[in-house]
């Protein structure tokens, strides 16, 4: 089959590799309709995601047809269109009853490097670095789909291959950050990045109830989208964030931020941002997190910080005695993918929100190399690529 491999930092190629097989009685086989490039995508081709090898099937948004199963997977039939999670969680584990699907004791047979890094090891994730499983991803024609009695969910007739693609990450992403966010009916919410996630956390945000959404990013195409969202917005590069926020709140921040940015953040000239750049350059440090930094120094005393964008090592210079005196709350974390599709799609399927709106540039599997750069340089009005790799 075709498939997108990483060969090493910005190095991606559409190659011939082996077709998946089930290898386990709780495995399925998909043959790919729709997949996508994530923002988290990025993360891994620009080199800031440890233990990514060269040949490594990228991909962790994905939907399509079951066309094989094992033994034991009896909540899905051969033909049925599904969408499927980017987390791999078995269901059975203390965390995975609780409903903390992303945080998985046992889908990751790579845990004792997880654990070196972090202490603990998190769920296996689709197409994400053998650190967190080295599973084959699903930016190719076909998927295998190990936990498919507990990851994937039917897609109904009335709902698109496009509508139904983004359950697998970003849908859900922004709707958990904004959940985190803790929002009350009337609050004002501060979302720093534009892209699809930070897009879904706009639009989760105002169906939670928010009074005001302030979106920040610097991209033309992507303001104006969080615009078309219901949000007001902040370029960045024009003014100074902190300043504009505390004017437009008279003073108090907002009641809730959330970090759709997460480790690589783009700056304009702040002391902070150019440490960072310079420590990742020289292999000093991973992170950029000025976001988070911003946010905290943003939010109004008392208020939540929400993190669903991606952090890979350590970070410096954050400013947890700010964080501590002004009692702020932060909650963050991969997004339990299970525990949302149904509901989500509950909300699809009654119109409330149609998820395609984000997609700007539909192609093939093997325009991927060339999608990959226009996304990672924001270049030609990139917001979200979806490939069909049967077209």
């Amino acid at each position: 089959m075709r498939a997108v491999c990483y060969h090493g930092k910005g190095d991606v190629r559409v190659d011939t590799v082996a077709d998946p097989e089930i290898k386990h009685p709780r495995d399925a086989i998909i043959k790919v309709n729709a997949c996508a490039i994530c923002g988290s995508d990025l993360h891994l081709i620009d080199g800031y995601m440890p233990t990514m090898e060269s040949g490594d099937i990228l991909g962790h948004e994905n939907m399509g047809e079951v066309v094989a199963l094992g033994s034991e997977v009896t909540n899905l039939s051969i033909g049925d269109r599904v969408v499927v999670p980017f987390t791999i969680s078995c269901g059975d584990c203390w965390f995975c009853k609780k409903g903390l699907y992303s945080l998985c004791d046992t889908t990751n047979p790579n845990a004792e490097m997880a654990i070196k890094a972090m202490g603990h090891s998190p769920a296996g994730l689709f197409g994400f670095s053998h650190m967190l499983g080295g599973y084959c991803g699903g930016q190719a024609e076909y998927l295998r789909v190990p936990m498919a009695d507990v990851g994937p969910i039917k897609v109904p007739d009335n709902v698109t291959d496009e509508q139904a693609l983004f359950l697998s990450d970003i849908f859900p992403t922004g709707y958990m950050g904004a959940e985190n966010a803790q929002i009350e009916p009337g609050d004002t919410v501060a979302v720093w990045g534009c892209g699809p996630v930070g897009q879904f956390a706009i639009r989760s945000a105002i169906m939670m109830g928010a009074g005001r959404v302030i979106a920040i990013d610097e991209v033309a195409e992507r303001l104006a989208m969080a615009e078309a969202g219901g949000a007001e917005t902040i370029n960045f590069s024009e003014t100074d964030v902190y300043d504009e926020l505390m004017a437009r709140t008279k003073g108090r921040g907002p009641d809730s931020c959330i970090d759709c940015v997460g480790t690589e953040a783009a700056t304009h000239g702040s002391v902070d941002a150019v440490i960072d750049k310079v420590k990742a350059a020289t292999f000093l440090g991973t992170d950029r997190p000025h976001v988070i930094r911003e946010a905290i120094m943003s939010c109004r005393k008392g208020g939540t910080i929400s993190v669903p964008g991606v952090y890979v090592g350590m970070v410096d210079k954050i400013p947890l005695g700010a964080a501590m005196n002004k009692g702020l709350t932060m909650k963050m974390g991969q997004t339990h993918v299970q525990a949302y599709t149904q509901p989500l799609m509950a909300k699809i399927e009654a119109g409330e929100i149609d998820p395609s709106f984000v997609v700007t540039h539909p192609t093939s599997l093997e325009d991927a190399p060339e999608m990959y750069k226009k996304f990672r340089d924001k270049e030609d009005e990139v917001i979200k690529v979806v490939m069909r790799p049967h077209d």
